[in-house]
């Protein structure tokens, strides 16, 4: 019967093992072959975290880039954070705009449609071309995901800011 036992004092016991591991640790993955390149693997923290700049949101927001797809593909990925009255200016997506709300309490609106609350493990799509805010409510922050394309090179078109009087309505 082979035991655990066996195995690590084959293997030159738990000093062996531990050896092992830390070649193994220092050796570089070996890359999958795709269609056209390697799998890519970008670490958590790898990237930094940026202020959502001021010509685009109103109040304190973080964007913590997540991914960014080559050519041929064109999808991009970011770790959105709005505090407490925090929110987006109007804009709009050629290719249409996804967020995956993973924390706190949001609101999403669209030109012409009501305030809408959004909450942990919500989905929202909004289609191309289609003129939208999101961001936190008054009091309680919000964090999402936001999955876009690019066409041409462009993702989005930002627009005028939400007033406050809007977005208290």
């Amino acid at each position: 019967m082979i035991t655990r036992r066996l195995v690590l004092a084959g293997a030159g016991g738990v000093v062996g093992l531990a050896a092992a591991a830390a070649a193994a640790a220092r050796t570089p993955p070996v890359a999958t072959q795709g269609r056209n390149a390697a799998m890519q693997i970008t670490r958590a923290g790898s990237q930094p975290s940026r202020k959502g700049p001021a010509e685009y949101f109103t109040g304190p927001v973080r964007v913590d880039p997540m991914f960014q797809a080559g050519d041929p593909a064109r999808v991009n990925g970011g770790h959105v954070t709005f505090e407490p009255g925090a929110r987006t200016a109007w804009h709009t997506h050629p290719l249409g705009q996804t967020l995956i709300i993973t924390s706190g309490l949001g609101w999403v609106q669209h030109e012409g449609g009501p305030i809408e609350e959004a909450r942990p493990g919500d989905v929202v799509w909004f289609p191309s071309g289609l003129k939208h805010w999101h961001g936190a409510t008054p009091t309680t922050a919000m964090t999402h995901i936001a999955i876009t394309e690019s066409q041409n090179g462009k993702n989005v078109d930002w627009m005028e800011k939400v007033g406050d009087e809007q977005y208290r309505k």
